[in-house]
């Protein structure tokens, strides 16, 4: 279990679909996090939110009579990141949403490790976009990596340009000062991020980039 997980984030969930959010909620509450409050419209949010202590929201976009987009405002406003969790996977979609405020972007269909990994990042205080989102913003023609690196944090940046120029986990961890094992976790983050499938794809990027 990860640490985000195992302090209990608390989650708000928005969702016109009651079967969907129970099956978040029982996600969420096995590994760890505790759901504070639901709602499947606007006006609900309004007379549920003050007093959830939610870290994060969760939020659909396709609401039954109103766009999940327009909810930003009202979650922003009482200092609230809003996750989407959508089945919407276009581009200009995704850049809508992170335009308005939106700090984190899953697809439906993707796996439910990207989407923890996701509540984990906001939650830090971090952007995040899943690999599918990642590939919509980038198209992955020209420049396969570009929107990747757009949505990596300043400590993942440093945990690249050290791999980068070579250097080992224990020279990382004494260079940042941060645990051994953080920096091996950010290492699983940047593969998750950058759609890649191994260490030694990250390695290969890395030096890449680097160079």
């Amino acid at each position: 279990m990860n640490d985000a997980a195992a302090s209990g984030t608390r989650i708000f969930l928005i969702d016109d679909h009651p079967a969907m959010r129970n099956g978040l909620s029982l996600l969420l509450r096995q590994v760890g996090h505790t759901v504070c409050g639901e709602a499947g419209c606007r006006q609900e949010l309004l007379d549920r939110l003050d007093g959830s202590g939610a870290a994060v929201a969760l939020v659909d976009l396709s609401l039954a009579e109103e766009s999940g987009l327009d909810l930003i405002d009202d979650l922003a406003a009482r200092g609230i990141p809003a996750l989407i969790y959508s089945m919407h996977e276009d581009r200009g979609t995704i850049e809508r949403a992170f335009a308005r405020g939106a700090r984190g972007y899953v697809a439906k269909r993707e796996v439910a490790d990207v989407l923890l990994t996701a509540i984990e990042a906001v939650a830090a205080g971090e952007r995040y976009a899943s690999p599918g989102a990642l590939r919509s913003l980038a198209g992955r023609v020209l420049s396969p990596y570009d929107g990747e690196e757009a949505a990596l944090s300043r400590r993942e940046e440093q945990i690249l340009d050290g791999l980068g120029r070579g250097e080992t986990s224990a020279e990382m961890s004494r260079s940042l000062n941060i645990s051994a094992h953080t920096v091996e976790t950010y290492y699983g983050r940047l593969i998750r991020k950058l759609g890649l499938s191994s260490m030694k794809e990250l390695r290969k990027f890395a030096i890449r980039r680097h160079g």
